[in-house]
C-alpha cells in the first residue's frame, strides 16, 4: 500500500511540475497557449512518472539477477 502511495504522488508531482513548464512556455505566446500548455505539460509529466516507474522497476529486476546466470524468468 505504502508503494503505490508512493507511486501516485510521484505521478502527481510530476504532472505539476510539468503542467507549471508547460503553461510558462504557454504564457509566452498567449493566455489560451499558456492554458493548453498546462494541460499538455501535465499529461507529459504523468507519462513521464509512469515510464520511470516502469524503468526502475524493470532495472532493479536486472539487477537482482546474478552476472552470467541463466535462470532469468520471462513473461
Amino acid at each position: 500500500m505504502k508503494e503505490r502511495i508512493k507511486q501516485m504522488l510521484l505521478r502527481a508531482r510530476y504532472a505539476a511540475m510539468g503542467a507549471a513548464i508547460g503553461a510558462a512556455i504557454g504564457g509566452l505566446i498567449s493566455r489560451n497557449a499558456a492554458s493548453t500548455g498546462g494541460a499538455i505539460g501535465g499529461l507529459v509529466g504523468a507519462t513521464v512518472a509512469e515510464t520511470r516507474g516502469t524503468v526502475e522497476g524493470a532495472i532493479e529486476d536486472v539487477r537482482g539477477h546474478a552476472p552470467g546466470s541463466t535462470d532469468i524468468e520471462t513473461e
